[in-house]
């Protein structure tokens, strides 16, 4: 009699028998494991080891030796007998007379051990839960692969491709078990089966007939964590439920069983699949229980790849980022037409900062405005992404504060252009707002002065009873016209256009808003301010804007998004065109192109 021992290990620097890929850049990290078992024919010939041997063994304790170990302790043994026999042994045995003598007594009892290999691909952040779910799948392998092997020797298939029956002969059973990401999964798809789509999960065999060894390498089960995460999330289940799934689905692969040849074939797969999660008492749906989920995670995309839906916050845990760094503006991106940070847009930012991703606001906005419109989602302060201790671009590029929010660049605009401005506002009943780093002040009290406070969260304007008072008391760093979009385009963009030619600039953010800031201004300039403060690379950074105050920092950035509802101007130099600051812009911007 056979019984059956499991030990889980780190992946061994074994050759590949089916993989051919070329070997692993200088560089990756090789794996420290036990002694591999011997290659299975000198004489075969061996392709280059493939991705195996960049993936990440996370076994942290040395290895017993075999002899330590005791026999399996009969895991639901009584389920399904495992004989290391053959099955005419067994037809011997039934075909003998009545009165014939007793048979000997059984050989005693010999151990067939179960080795599992679990991994983590290099790529892959180090996600704590996904680090839980190895250290589980080193115990859970194993029992499901002896529950898969059990019933082989006596079951009768129909679909099955038998040529592995007969698992006595052996003394050990290998497999390995890789988690990935979704852009690993696809590369192994297109290059193994020439299908350019992700997938859930890839059983690739090891098995090779005919030849008499004692070990047995069943092969190497690649899975998708994000795309089991995104199941999960579809099916109500955890993670790791999904994931038990999948690695049974898996053994099963290995073993012959498959589900596209027919519905004989998905039937037999189901039923196995169903029997070893119940034997487990594993929670999870089989195969037909799921399928219909899965048709609806899966849709066609426009050049014809298969693609498991958008990518939702959920997973976004195990996308490794692409920037460390996401610049964002305010009004018109950030912030809806109610000038309100959305649900999603700020479940966004935290998902990003959760994978180490920085997020800086460079905006026209004064940053105690900035601050509060945060506070409304709980993403200001120390614990958030912006506080008068945080790096900030700020009123254009004209205030930048860097590490610990220290002030390492300001800028003042010409106090004449300012006086021009303000006699200009109070001769045409024109409302305007002089901006002071954290402080606002105008000539009269007007509903759109109010506005600014109220709605746009910029700090409340103080009421000036005299030019020469205002520019005695505060250095401005800019101007804001308050007009109709109207208003603007026909008068006054043209007339200060002309005005302050050579002496400031005029900037426009907001249909109804008119800026005059230091000539040669812009937040790309702060920008680069910051980013040379802070010894990062624009290769490391992402920005995302709408308005022509934003051009500059699209520019700058190694990936600029504008936003759909932007202007023209903005998105003829972006590098990918989003969704409006109304459809959660921000945050489709960071799930499709941050990680």
């Amino acid at each position: 009699m056979a019984r059956i021992v499991s030990r889980a290990l780190p992946f061994a620097s074994r050759p590949s028998f089916h993989i051919p890929l070329p070997p692993p850049l200088a560089g990756a990290a090789l794996l420290r494991s036990a002694a591999a078992p011997p290659p299975l024919c000198p004489a075969f010939p061996v392709a280059p080891a493939a991705s195996l041997l960049s993936w990440r063994g996370l076994t942290g304790t040395p290895e017993p030796s075999p002899a330590a170990l005791p026999p399996f302790a009969g895991l639901l043994s009584g389920i399904r007998g495992l004989r290391k026999g053959r099955r005419g042994q067994a037809a011997a045995k039934r075909s003998q007379p009545q009165d014939a003598a007793p048979p000997p007594p059984p050989p005693k009892e010999s151990e067939i051990e179960l080795l599992a290999r679990i991994g983590v691909d290099e790529e892959m952040p180090d996600d704590a839960e996904v680090l839980n779910i190895v250290e589980i799948l080193k115990l859970n392998v194993p029992m499901a692969m002896k529950i898969a092997l059990d019933g082989l020797l006596d079951s009768t298939y129909n679909t099955r491709e038998t040529s592995i029956i007969d698992v006595g002969k052996y003394d050990k059973v290998e497999v390995s078990v890789l988690l990935c990401n979704d852009n690993l999964i696809q590369n192994l798809s297109k290059e193994l089966r020439g299908e350019d789509c992700t997938t859930d999960m890839l059983a690739m065999s090891q098995y090779i007939p005919d030849i008499d060894v004692p070990i047995l390498m069943l092969g190497d089960i690649v899975i998708s964590v994000e795309a089991a995460a995104r199941q999960a999330e579809e099916k109500g289940i955890m993670l790791l439920d999904e994931v038990r799934v999948l690695v049974v689905r898996g053994i099963l692969h290995l073993l012959g069983f498959h589900h596209e040849t027919s519905d004989e074939a998905a039937a037999e797969l189901d039923k196995e699949e169903q029997l070893i999660l119940k034997s487990l008492r594993w929670k999870g749906k089989a195969l037909s229980k799921s399928s219909q989920d899965s048709n609806k995670l899966q849709t066609d995309s426009l050049d014809g790849q298969v693609t498991n839906g958008l990518k939702k916050a959920g997973s976004l845990r195990f996308y490794k980022p692409k920037f460390k760094y996401i610049f964002c503006d305010m009004d018109g991106t950030l912030l809806n037409s109610k000038s309100q940070v959305t649900a999603r847009n700020a479940e966004a930012l935290r998902e990003a900062r959760s994978r180490g991703v920085n997020i800086v606001i460079a905006t026209g906005k004064a940053r105690p405005a900035v601050i509060d419109a945060l506070s409304m989602v709980n993403l200001s302060g120390r614990t958030g992404i912006v506080s008068e201790s945080s790096p900030g671009v700020f009123l254009q590029g004209l205030l930048v504060y860097g590490l610990e929010g220290r002030q390492i660049y300001k800028r003042n605009l010409d106090q004449e252009v300012c006086r021009e401005a303000l006699l200009y506002s109070l001769e045409n009943k024109i409302p305007l707002v002089a901006f002071s780093q954290d402080h606002c002040y105008s000539m009269f009290d007007h509903p759109l002065v109010d506005s600014l406070h109220y709605i746009y969260h910029e700090p409340k304007a103080k009421i000036m009873p005299s030019i020469d008072q205002l520019l005695e008391t505060a250095e401005i760093q800019k101007v804001l016209f308050l007009e109709t979009p109207e208003g603007i385009s026909s008068a006054l963009r043209p007339y200060w256009a002309k005005a302050i030619e050579g002496r400031a600039h005029v900037v426009q953010a907001q249909p109804d808003m008119l800026e005059l800031v230091p000539p040669a201004t812009s937040k790309g300039d702060g920008v680069k301010i910051l980013l040379n403060h802070l010894s990062i690379s624009p290769d490391e950074v992402m920005a995302i804007g709408d308005g022509e105050n934003d051009i500059e920092m699209l520019q700058v950035a190694s990936l600029g998004v504008a936003l759909a509802n932007g202007s023209e101007k903005t998105k003829a130099v972006a590098d990918v065109i989003g969704s409006t600051n109304d459809e959660d812009g921000v945050a489709q911007a960071i799930y499709e192109y941050a990680f």
